[in-house]
């Protein structure tokens, strides 16, 4: 399930260079306001150092790829790694227009975009970076899975 999930991710992730070129419409605007909604929660309490919040969102089985940080599964640890690195530090920042959402059946939803990161240290942001986050449903509540963080 772990490598089907991580393929669909990673095709829905190239299938979006290749619809760059035409307008994104959702297969589902329901299904796109609430990731949407999701993204802007989680974010609002990474921008502002409410782990608490962003510990609810994870999966006890988090699986968070970083271009530059490797693999991590532990969500204590990446818990840890923004507490450290990212509270008062660095703000993400959406691209605005570049998300879309695709529903994955039976499961939840892939969410793709583009970000920036803003280090306040450096007074610095970066260029825009894609991301992919997996989302399950279990329930009626909505948890990361998978994230491919890039910068």
């Amino acid at each position: 399930m772990k490598k089907l999930l991580f393929i669909l991710a990673v095709t829905a992730f190239f299938t979006m260079k290749i619809n760059a070129q035409s307008k994104y419409v959702p297969d589902s605007p329901e299904l796109y306001q609430e990731i949407v909604k999701m993204d802007s929660i989680y974010f609002k309490a990474y921008n502002n150092c409410d782990i608490e919040t962003q510990a609810s969102f994870y999966s006890d089985t988090i699986e968070f790829y970083e271009d530059k940080g490797g693999l991590e599964t532990s969500k204590k640890k990446i818990l840890e790694s923004i507490k450290n690195n990212v509270c008062g530090q660095v703000t993400r920042i959406l691209v605005k227009g570049s998300i879309e959402v695709y529903p994955i059946e039976g499961y939840g939803a892939v969410e793709m975009g583009l970000h920036k990161f803003h280090n306040k240290v450096e007074n610095s942001t970066s260029n825009p970076a894609k991301f992919i986050v997996i989302w399950r449903n279990r329930n009626n509540k909505w948890q990361i899975t998978r994230v491919i963080s890039l910068h």
